[in-house]
Formats: C-alpha cells, sequence, structure tokens
C-alpha cells in the first residue's frame, strides 16, 4: 500500500511541476497523463486492476474464516466471515418493496456470513445491511436453457449438442467423443461457449465444447458451483483440502 501512495505522490508532483512550463513542453505533459491512465484503482480502497476480466476483490478463506483479496492477492477485507460471496447483484433485494433495503442489492455489494447473521458490505468492507426476511423480494430469473450436455457411452462421459444429436451409434454427432471420467458444463453467460469440468486420469481441468484445455489437467477437485458465472473464476484445490480461485489463465488468487 506504501508503494501505491508513493506512485500517486510522485505523479501529482509532475503533474504540478509541468503545469508551470511552458507550451513547448505539452508534449511531455501528455506523456506523463499518458502513462497515468495505466494505473486504474477502485477509488473504496485503491485496489490496483491487473486483470480486467476478474473481480476486483476475490474471496480467500484464512483460519476457517473469509475475507477478501485484492488481485496481488492481500487482504484488504479482513478475513471474519463464515460465508464471503463475490460482489454483485442480490436479485432478492433488488425486488424488494422496501426501497431503502433495495439500494443494497446492487453489484457493488457482497453478501457475508457471521455469527449466522447475512449482511451486505462495501467494498471497504463497512457493513451496510443486515438481511431481513420481510425485505426480500422474488427473483424473476429467466430460465436459459442449455445448447450443450454430457453424454455417457460405455461408463465414460462427452459432450453433445442437443439440436443435432440423434444417434449416438453415429461417432459424428458428438460434440466430444466420450472419452473423459466425468465431465460437467459450468453455469455461465456464453451458453455457445460454456466452461467443462472435466476429469482425466483422476485428476482434474477445464475444458471447452471444443475440446480445448482451457485448465490443465492438474487439480484433485474443482468444485461445480457458481464461481464461473459470477465471477470468472474456478474453485480448485491439490489436496482434497485447500481451496482457492484461479483465473482463466490458471492464474491463482
Amino acid at each position: 500500500m506504501k508503494k501505491v501512495f508513493d506512485v500517486i505522490f510522485i505523479l501529482l508532483s509532475v503533474s504540478l511541476f509541468s503545469q508551470s512550463k511552458s507550451l513547448k513542453n505539452n508534449q511531455l505533459l501528455n506523456n506523463k497523463k499518458s502513462a497515468q491512465k495505466v494505473v486504474k484503482k477502485i477509488p473504496e480502497n485503491n485496489s490496483i486492476i491487473i486483470n480486467e476480466n476478474i473481480p476486483l476483490l476475490i474471496p480467500q478463506k484464512k483460519n476457517d474464516n473469509f475475507g477478501y483479496i485484492n488481485q496481488n492477492g492481500r487482504f484488504v477485507i479482513a478475513p471474519e466471515y463464515h460465508i464471503a460471496m463475490f460482489f454483485g447483484e442480490d436479485c432478492n433485494l433488488l425486488n424488494s418493496t422496501n426501497l431503502k433495503a433495495k439500494k443494497f442489492g446492487i453489484a457493488k455489494f457482497a453478501t457475508v456470513e457471521k455469527n449466522n447473521i447475512s449482511y451486505r458490505i462495501d467494498q471497504t468492507g463497512k457493513i451496510v445491511y443486515q438481511y431481513k426476511n420481510a425485505d426480500l423480494g422474488k427473483c424473476n430469473t429467466e430460465f436459459k436453457k442449455q445448447l450443450f450436455h454430457a453424454y455417457i457411452l460405455n461408463g465414460l462421459y462427452g459432450i453433445i449438442e442437443d439440436s443435432k444429436f440423434t444417434n449416438p451409434a453415429d461417432r459424428s454427432q458428438f460434440k466430444i467423443y466420450p472419452k473423459y471420467q466425468y465431465l460437467h458444463i459450468l453455469e455461465g453467460d456464453d451458453l455457445s461457449n460454456p466452461m467443462i469440468v472435466a476429469s482425466h486420469k483422476d485428476k482434474f481441468g477445464i475444458i471447452d465444447v471444443n475440446n480445448n484445455i482451457i485448465i490443465p489437467f492438474e487439480y484433485a477437485d474443482i468444485k461445480r458451483n457458481y464461481s464461473w458465472k459470477l465471477g470468472k473464476m474456478f474453485e480448485v484445490t491439490k489436496d482434497d483440502k485447500n481451496y482457492y480461485y484461479i483465473d482463466s489463465n490458471n492464474k491463482s488468487y
């Protein structure tokens, strides 16, 4: 954090100095401004954005409790919760008839649980709302049918595209011919290119519907949950005990 403040101080000093120069230094000033645009921060906690495709704050477990780390792997919200979800919308609150509660359903807040009480917190870790059953509205979730499904043949798993599959005896009709120990299509926003948890030689990895390996087969388990849909991340373990998140480039957090 000290390094971030040092960078900010230096950039501010350069900007003030440049403003006192004559017009002949305008090009240098423009270059300085361009360099400043590379560094992006969350206003609430000054976390630097390294990967724009994943959440700014990532749930992580420490000593049996969950908190949130930034993309540098540093805790910015202390691990004090029994449950910590990704920052994101809560449709129950968004559909609440209580306007004071409704505003806490937007994506800038996260749901956590401590001592069997559920809260919404902001990106600094401040509790802004305590859940009340009377505030919860009904989610109007639109059902989207999956285009692909796992198919078991002779004890092995493959992938079929429902609209094109009629005859299991025709090998060409399979999107991925059954060869895996296990396959599970993860919930996601892109139905045409879902991420698939796969097991091969007793190890887990991630593939796509074209059988490209996204995450190598090196994990003891990959959870079949909503982490891909909510955070574009996978929850994995190598020892069947300690789970953590990785992105689609197999970088761990």
